[in-house]
């Protein structure tokens, strides 16, 4: 959990995540070196996954998905994902209430 990395600024937080999409389950999996590894059902087309992703989220951290806007990574498995109204701290403390153990 300390690895990942969380760029804050101006009531913003910046979040880097490695998408696992046609997964059996939606699920946040875990930390893969600086980004939080997130697993969804849905398939990588037309924007399925990337929907879904921002969706998992949004519900894991408690927030709205308006609050959540994918920055990069449309296409890729590596995405960065901009968080709205909250602090590095207190984004690493809702993650740390949705990670398996370690």
């Amino acid at each position: 959990m300390d690895r990942l990395r969380l760029d804050e600024h101006s009531g913003t937080v910046t979040l880097r995540v490695r998408a696992a999409p046609g997964a059996s389950r939606d699920a946040i999996v875990g930390v893969l070196g600086e980004a939080l590894k997130v697993a969804v059902v849905a398939p990588p087309e037309r924007g399925k996954a990337n929907a879904r992703l921002l969706d998992v989220l949004a519900k894991a951290l408690g927030l709205s998905h308006r609050s959540l806007t994918l920055l990069s990574g449309g296409a890729a498995r590596d995405k960065r994902v901009r968080i709205d109204g909250m602090t590095a701290a207190e984004l690493r403390s809702r993650l740390r209430a949705c990670l398996p153990p370690e």
